[in-house]
């Protein structure tokens, strides 16, 4: 599974919350994780960083080899380290009320599976269109669900950064689990809302189109989120599914 990462703290953030990684767990299934931190004036970088870093670590000690297992164990660990994170915010003052988002794809047999709390995304691209397939813990996108709000509206929309859930600030955490079929000859995206905020998904897509490297193409959308204001960190990690596609 060849793949690519880049991480930029933007034009405006003096520090980068961000957090992304990818592992393997003992029966070589594949884990990417993009997290994006936020709260406090260290709190965010906490967060992200425990998030990514535990999940990353337990999943590589782990031989979880099939998707209804791999269900169990992600929801247990997420509900886990929402306890740790809230339990570090609450011992130190200048982390109280940290959290993290998370967005996560795992690559196991013929099917991956996406998992999120919050707004990071995840896409796929696949024959010229770009897709969400993960699911936006948002007000907006509960405002879009049950129809009070427009897809117009929704897109600069006053409250579009207020997050319904986190890891971290609320005592329980219910993560959206949605697994799928692996489509040859597609690109999958990971991205904190620094990038789909500042670059809409129409030009996300002409960038993954492109005949360049997964590396060419983080630069690419990095320096676009960049070139538009940088408001915030701005992370992506491209996977390719392209069987021929060797090793990273």
């Amino acid at each position: 599974m060849k793949y690519a990462l880049l991480t930029d703290v933007g034009k405006l953030r003096e520090n980068n919350q961000d957090y992304v990684n990818v592992f393997k767990n003992k029966k070589n299934i594949v884990f990417g994780i993009v997290a994006d931190g936020m709260g406090g004036h260290r709190g965010g970088d906490v967060a992200s960083d425990m998030a990514v870093s535990h999940l990353g670590h337990n999943f590589e000690e782990s031989e979880v080899d099939n998707i209804t297992e791999l269900r169990e164990w992600i929801i247990r660990e997420l509900s886990k380290e929402n306890d740790r994170i809230v339990s570090v915010s609450n011992q130190f003052d200048d982390l109280n009320g940290m959290g993290t988002t998370m967005v996560g794809v795992f690559f196991i047999d013929k099917k991956m599976m996406v998992v999120n709390v919050g707004d990071s995304r995840c896409y796929i691209y696949t024959n010229d269109e770009l897709k969400q397939l993960s699911v936006d813990h948002s007000l907006v996108h509960e405002l879009l669900e049950t129809g009070q709000i427009s897809p117009e509206e929704a897109e600069n929309h006053p409250q579009k950064n207020i997050i319904t859930q986190t890891l971290g600030v609320s005592q329980t955490v219910q993560p959206r689990v949605k697994d799928f079929d692996l489509v040859p000859d597609s690109i999958i995206l990971l991205c904190t809302d620094g990038l789909t905020n500042m670059v809409p998904e129409n030009e996300i897509r002409d960038i993954l189109a492109q005949e360049l490297s997964l590396e060419a193409k983080c630069h690419l959308l990095i320096d676009k989120a960049n070139t538009a204001g940088g408001r915030d960190n701005i992370t992506a990690l491209l996977f390719s599914t392209n069987e021929d596609g060797g090793k990273h």
